[in-house]
């Protein structure tokens, strides 16, 4: 059934934007419409373009609880076209030197602004300037461009000006899913891609292999894995979850401390929460000496997205997309990450299912015992292991999770799950955007142009997952669909925000986007992936099962 929403008078725009949030919170908050009959979610517009805007939405009862809302809003902007990027520049200086090579190059560059400031100030002018070349009409003329500049010593990427972050009608297609906790009869839980760490599948794959009803990506991991050393890149094992991770109760990932996650204490989704976590891991021996564990199911010395614990360089607060590093580890490695552990120098030691240590060796790798575990050392850590973890030793495990914010413990049952995420969207119905605390700071960091990433990332549009919780505990999960120009241009962090409080939650984080973002029902993927290839294998998923 679609219901389609008629244009509203430019004299009402305010009037009605505030009507339209309030009637579609309110529709999910439990007025009888699409939670409780399977009818159209709410009538008013979204709070995405300058509306009014066309607007079409069609709705869908999947089980008893369990709604889904597809939304299509807005029409291409003539006012956008193609262009081809050379850099970002957050001075004058910065800018001058990339003019002057563009016009080097042959080339007449254009300054576009950023869509917003620099998040540590001053926030009275933009982050910085992109250094552009040409307008033009399809991606084919940009590409052909961008391929005659790299031809003549230019570098750069070919962009579509409606994802810059700055007003555009879009288009936009989204869809949503509204779980009832209290209607809701069957089980969602966090579900690794193939049922462990190392490796990827997508969330189509993920749904099918559990029979999912419904199912969406989650949050950060590994994307290749091919280096091996801490840096501005990803590095480690390829699917290694970049957060922290629940699966049925079991910690299978530490934090990035201080960012939040999707918490679901119980599987029907009853009192789900977004929480700012952090994770304690201690290992101890029987005459009470404790070490602090600085990581789970990971290569050693590689802290992707950091806000990793100990000696971790160069810093311990969370950088996204960016790989920390530490000399002095000790890792555990759980059946979770299959059935070898990493390699590498170091000192290994492994544990049965009682923590009686049965085997050591001088070097990491290795089978990981069912039931059981592999404590990997380096540096001092190694030195701990090695005078500590002799064979008939026993060494207990002792994990804990709790609120940054309050404080207060995490409990892990087998029916908890969470899954991370970033940054920050709502809290208590307010928008809370912090970039420099969850990890977007737009800093140098040992040479890394975290300005242009922080510009990509946060500031223009893209594919965006993210999941909130209203008000009376429903469970909002969104996806939107982006990088395709004429079908959905994606949406800013900031706009990702926004919708999820037009949507009713109170409580809302992102996770994983861009090319991973993904919502699969009934076994069919919703809209169109992003990425040329087709849908990104991912790391992690939201699962949602009848029963």
């Amino acid at each position: 059934m679609k219901i389609r929403s008629a244009p509203v008078p430019a004299r009402g725009r305010a009037l009605a934007a505030a009507l339209a949030t309030l009637a579609f919170a309110t529709c999910l908050a439990g007025i009888p419409s699409a939670a409780q009959g399977g009818e159209a979610a709410g009538a008013g517009e979204l709070p995405l373009g300058p509306g009014p805007l066309p607007e079409t939405r069609t709705s869908r009862q999947l089980a008893e609880g369990i709604t889904q809302v597809s939304i299509e809003r807005g029409q291409t902007s003539a006012e956008d076209f193609w262009t081809v990027t050379v850099g970002v520049g957050t001075n004058e200086q910065e800018v001058a030197e990339l003019e002057a090579a563009v016009r080097a190059a042959g080339y007449e560059p254009r300054r576009d602004a950023t869509a917003g400031p620099d998040p540590r100030g001053p926030l009275d002018r933009p982050l910085g300037w992109m250094v552009r070349v040409g307008r033009f009409t399809d991606r084919a003329a940009a590409d052909t461009a961008r391929t005659e500049m790299v031809a003549a010593g230019l570098t750069g990427s070919v962009q579509y000006t409606g994802e810059d972050g700055h007003g555009t009608t879009g288009p936009w297609s989204l869809d949503v899913l509204v779980i009832d906790p209290t209607r809701f009869t069957g089980r969602m839980r966090s579900e690794l891609s193939n049922g462990i760490v190392p490796g990827r599948e997508t969330t189509s794959e993920t749904a099918r292999r559990t029979g999912a009803l419904a199912a969406v990506n989650g949050g950060f991991f590994v994307i290749g894995g091919d280096r091996t050393t801490p840096g501005p890149w990803l590095a480690g094992t390829d699917g290694d979850l970049a957060g922290i991770s629940v699966v049925g109760g079991d910690l299978v990932s530490e934090a990035v401390n201080g960012r939040p996650a999707l918490v679901l204490p119980s599987e029907s989704g009853k009192r789900a929460a977004v929480r700012r976590l952090s994770t304690r891991i201690t290992l101890h021996t029987a005459t009470g000496t404790a070490r602090l564990v600085t990581g789970l199911n990971r290569q050693a010395g590689l802290i992707v997205n950091c806000g990793g614990v100990g000696t971790a360089t160069p810093f311990t607060r969370p950088a996204h997309d960016y790989t920390c590093g530490n000399l002095n580890e000790l890792i555990v490695v759980t059946p979770k990450f299959g059935t070898s552990a990493p390699e590498g120098p170091g000192f290994q030691a492994t544990l049965d299912a009682t923590g009686k240590v049965t085997a050591v060796r001088s070097v990491r790798g290795g089978a990981v015992p069912a039931g059981g575990m592999v404590l990997q050392g380096t540096g001092s850590g190694a030195d701990w292991l090695r005078a500590q973890a002799r064979v008939g030793a026993l060494l207990t495990l002792r994990k804990s999770v709790a609120d940054v914010d309050t404080g207060s413990g995490v409990p892990l049952t087998s029916r908890t799950s969470v899954i991370n995420g970033g940054p920050l969207l709502l809290r208590n119905g307010q928008v809370v955007l912090d970039p420099v605390r969850d990890g977007w700071s737009p800093e140098d960091i040992q040479g890394a142009d975290r300005a242009a990433l922080y510009n990509g990332w946060y500031l223009q549009r893209a594919p965006r997952t993210a999941a909130g919780v209203t008000a009376n505990g429903r469970i909002v999960l969104l996806t939107v669909d982006g990088r395709r120009p004429g079908h959905s241009v994606g949406m800013t962090i900031a706009e990702t925000a926004e919708v999820m409080r037009g949507l009713g939650a109170v409580n809302a984080l992102n996770l994983d986007g861009g090319g991973s973002t993904a919502m699969v029902v009934n076994g069919e993927l919703q809209g169109l992936p992003s990425d040329r290839t087709g849908e990104r294998p991912d790391g992690d998923a939201l699962v949602v099962l009848a029963r």
